[in-house]
């Protein structure tokens, strides 16, 4: 009998989951007032939510920055046992600070602004989210340079995007899973769940997360491989699978997700390059390690490929058949590679 893994559970944990001493894994906001975004509309009331690990040492040379992915918290970085001592993120080296995106209903978001709700809530970028990181590290923790950024999938593209954002402000760069500038295939993706949202949501009925049913199928179908479903679930147990992964996915607010969604879909850091590889690739200082998975069927990796050819970058690919979570599944693996780089 074949063992059925609970891969709505997975998805979920991913999608929900003498130096001075700062205040360790607790929930700490700044508040930003109203901010201005890149397309010029406002953000009121703007807060901007993150948590530390480890300590700061005495020339605050050893922080690292760790950005959330689509639909993910800094608890759930907590909970995947992402960052700890020992861990991927290694708090008992660095100055571990991580931050919860805009749209993660931590930070500003459709679903828990007052002023701007749902609908009303203006659209962010990557770029946005990467300069409200900065705004946190320079002003408010008051650092000039970190040693290192990492992100996996949307936290990936903002690590893209802090190399060209602020090529001098870090040491280096990890990008698990993510994309420089998103392909045909990553928009087709992303639209049919956007479009499956907006129309739930043009219904009016009070029940835009209805939509997130569908969306639930359309995650999982790409977030692992078809070897891996086939092989891990059985047809009898599909019933189960498919009723775990819709009550999962349809906890998420639609307009959080429809607004992160649209923000990696205007993802691309070549755009101020005319969107030409090589002048983008001559502005970036910082060493990097680019990490794709193999199967990944919901990031396609050829773009990172090319930029880590530009850049000579150390690079990882992951081999399994787990997809685009394949972060998980091949865990140590990662860690070690991780470790290694930061540490070197």
């Amino acid at each position: 009998m074949r063992r059925l893994v609970n891969i709505p559970l997975i998805v979920l944990m991913l999608l929900l989951w003498s130096g001075c001493v700062f205040s360790q894994d607790n929930l700490q906001f700044i508040n930003l007032g109203n901010y201005r975004l890149e397309n010029g509309q406002i953000i009121r009331n703007c807060r901007l939510a993150y948590r530390t690990f480890g300590v700061l040492n005495t020339d605050k040379s050893n922080v690292v920055l760790f950005p959330t992915w689509l639909a993910g918290t800094t608890k759930d970085l907590v909970d995947l046992e992402l960052i700890g001592p020992g861990k991927l993120a290694d708090s008992s080296k660095y100055f571990i600070v991580a931050v919860d995106a805009f749209g993660s209903g931590v930070s500003s978001s459709p679903s828990n602004s007052k002023r701007q709700p749902d609908q009303s809530f203006p659209p962010f970028s990557i770029k946005d989210m990467v300069n409200v990181q900065h705004l946190l590290l320079a002003k408010y923790l008051h650092l000039t340079r970190i040693h290192g950024v990492i992100g996996m999938s949307m936290g990936a593209m903002m690590a893209y995007q802090w190399m060209i954002s602020y090529p001098d402000f870090m040491n280096k760069v990890v990008a698990v899973v993510g994309s420089p500038r998103l392909t045909s295939y990553d928009l087709l993706l992303w639209q049919t769940e956007l479009n499956v949202i907006n129309n739930a949501c043009a219904r009016k009925s009070k029940k835009e997360n209805t939509g997130m049913k569908t969306v639930a199928g359309v995650h999982n179908l790409h977030s692992r491989t078809p070897h891996y479903i086939t092989a891990n679930t059985p047809p009898e147990y599909f019933p189960q699978f498919l009723a775990e992964a819709e009550k999962s996915i349809m906890k998420f607010n639609a307009y959080d997700w429809a607004w992160q969604l649209k923000a990696i879909m205007g993802h691309d850091i070549y755009r101020s390059f005319e969107g030409e590889i090589e002048p983008a690739a001559k502005t970036i200082r910082a060493k990097a390690l680019i990490v794709w998975a193999g199967q990944d069927l919901t990031v396609n990796s050829e773009p990172a490929r090319t930029l880590a050819r530009y850049l000579n970058a150390d690079t990882l690919e992951l081999q399994g058949d787990c997809g685009h979570l394949s972060f998980l599944c091949e865990n140590e693996v990662l860690r070690d590679k991780v470790n290694q780089f930061l540490n070197d």
